[in-house]
């Protein structure tokens, strides 16, 4: 008796811990950081593709200067993006003026974000690997950085620091410089679009508009098949998202 007394505990305490330790290693894949270094307030949104669970939130304001981190388990892929200029009453009612999501709320509650947005995107752990991009195709609204952290690979920083809000073209441009509108939205020809007769890599090039995003911004995606250099690798890693890197202080 006076064994089982005294071991049991014991016993079960190492099992519990050998319980977190799987958890750890084999559910929570990675850990996203994201951080504020606008000089402005920013709202996140995170869109979960389909199968993907949601995380603890779909969107979020986020302080100038300030952090907030969410856990996503091996296999979640979706995409984050900041919005700006929004106005939310108390009970979080409200509209951004670029990036929103449609939701009319802070949380998107499954909602992607209305073009043009600067945008985030993960696969985790896909054939042991996270795959990822910051992509353009979509537009431009801010700055954006992704660096992963405690992995193994290449696990290259990826995104685009440069204002392309300055340096738009008239004809992209949203507003007063509030964002840079993709060819594809501000025109909607399918060679802008890569679709219907130009919907594969042989018919679908680059675009003076795309290259002038591609100059820019060298590591993201600037149109729908600017895969070779714009696509990135990690394994067991946890990312920073940081919006504005490259703000003044």
């Amino acid at each position: 008796m006076g064994y089982y007394s005294c071991c049991f505990p014991t016993l079960i305490s190492s099992f519990v811990l050998l319980l977190l330790v799987s958890y750890k290693g084999c559910v929570l894949a990675a850990t996203f950081t994201f951080v504020n270094k606008c000089e402005h307030t920013v709202w996140p949104g995170i869109l979960a593709n389909a199968g993907s669970p949601r995380l603890d939130s779909t969107g979020f304001e986020l302080q100038q200067d300030s952090s907030r981190s969410f856990i996503a388990p091996t296999g979640w892929s979706g995409r984050f993006w900041a919005r700006t200029g929004c106005n939310f009453d108390e009970s979080g009612a409200g509209l951004c003026s670029t990036g929103d999501c449609g939701s009319g709320q802070v949380e998107c509650n499954g909602f992607g974000a209305a073009p043009p947005a600067t945008l985030a995107e993960f696969t985790l752990g896909s054939g042991g690997q996270d795959f990822y991009d910051v992509s353009l195709v979509d537009g431009y609204n801010l700055p954006m950085v992704v660096e992963g952290s405690g992995g193994s690979g290449m696990c290259a920083s990826t995104g685009c620091i440069s204002d392309l809000n300055i340096q738009c073209p008239q004809e992209l441009r949203v507003g007063e410089g509030d964002a840079c509108k993709s060819a594809c939205e501000a025109f909607g020809s399918p060679e802008y679009c890569c679709s219907g007769a130009f919907n594969t890599p042989a018919t679908c090039k680059p675009s003076v508009y795309s290259e002038m995003f591609k100059a820019a911004c060298p590591k993201s995606y600037s149109y729908a098949y600017d895969d070779a250099t714009s696509t990135f690798t990690c394994s067991g890693a946890d990312y920073t998202v940081t919006f504005c890197p490259s703000s003044p202080r």
